[in-house]
């Protein structure tokens, strides 16, 4: 009766404790939200990298996209969907309300995350903030992310919302760590996957400071698609190898996966999302079979 039910809250709790991690199926509602909540899962990353085998499946140009290697740190334990809201009716109208905040804690430990990643990638971070529209969240996560970026030694900058989302379309390239609060760096997660070529392919890791992780898509639970046997799977397969490599250390094992899917990509097998002119579509069942064949043929 709840998307975060009591079973799960234990069974997650568990699995934590013995060292674990949560591999997540297609959960709806508020399910993911209210995990990070409970788990204080305040970090995710979503990786923004381009598979060449699929250069020509996007809607971009192909050359506009390669060399593209972008990771979003996205701050889960605050913002607008931490917040509280309700919807009152008075003298015939119903008027929404909605309020939440941000600590200069929760801003320095998810910026701190991402200026460490960044010190192992090309020292860059852009910081998505919007200082006219949401003016106190914005100047507070600017102050104290730059500071913390300076801290450790990290170039930084402020990109407003709006002109983050066509400079990750128009210039990916220039970007390398992308630091944004919570509804911002799920709008650029998203929107980034046009750069992959799909929705089906975009997968990230939930971490909280205790060494609770839990890995998802990127994409919902596409309900829409379920029985139809088109939805993508490779999120969801990219998803276990991230846990894999990030949690346990299992970089064969992570690497054995990845280079079983762009062998099949490279095959020419795609879902009906990546289809294009010289390959053969097939359903989730029959493009898993093929990935699954791939991994275990690999040597």
């Amino acid at each position: 009766g709840r998307p975060l039910s009591d079973e799960i809250i234990d069974f997650a709790e568990t699995l934590f404790a013995d060292g674990g991690a949560l591999l997540c199926g297609p959960g709806g509602g508020r399910f993911v939200y209210d995990l990070r909540r409970r788990f204080d899962l305040y970090c995710k990353l979503s990786p923004l990298v381009p598979l060449p085998e699929l250069r020509g499946a996007g809607k971009l140009r192909p050359e506009h996209t390669d060399g593209v290697d972008i990771l979003v740190v996205r701050e889960n334990s605050g913002g607008v969907y931490q917040g509280e809201g309700r919807i009152e009716s008075r003298d015939g109208t119903r008027t929404a309300h909605h309020a939440f905040s941000y600590t200069d804690g929760q801003v320095a430990r998810i910026a701190r995350a991402a200026a460490r990643v960044a010190q192992q990638r090309r020292g860059n971070v852009a910081i998505i903030t919007k200082p006219a529209g949401v003016a106190a969240v914005s100047q507070l996560f600017g102050e104290v992310a730059g500071e913390v970026c300076a801290a450790h030694g990290v170039k930084w900058r402020i990109l407003e919302i709006d002109h983050a989302a066509y400079h990750l379309l128009q210039h990916p390239r220039d970007l390398d760590v992308v630091l944004a609060p919570n509804l911002a760096g799920d709008v650029l997660a998203d929107a980034g996957a046009l750069l992959l070529g799909s929705r089906g392919l975009t997968f990230s890791g939930n971490f909280s400071l205790d060494g609770a992780a839990v890995y998802q898509t990127n994409h919902g639970a596409a309900n829409d698609l379920r029985g139809s046997d088109r939805a993508n799977p490779t999120a969801q397969i990219l998803s276990l190898a991230m846990l894999l490599r990030e949690s346990f250390g299992l970089f064969d094992e992570a690497a054995r996966i990845e280079s079983a899917i762009r062998r099949v990509f490279a095959a020419g097998l795609r879902t009906d999302d990546l289809n294009e002119p010289g390959c053969t579509a097939v359903g989730t069942a029959e493009l898993t079979r093929h990935i699954v064949r791939q991994i275990e043929a690999a040597p």
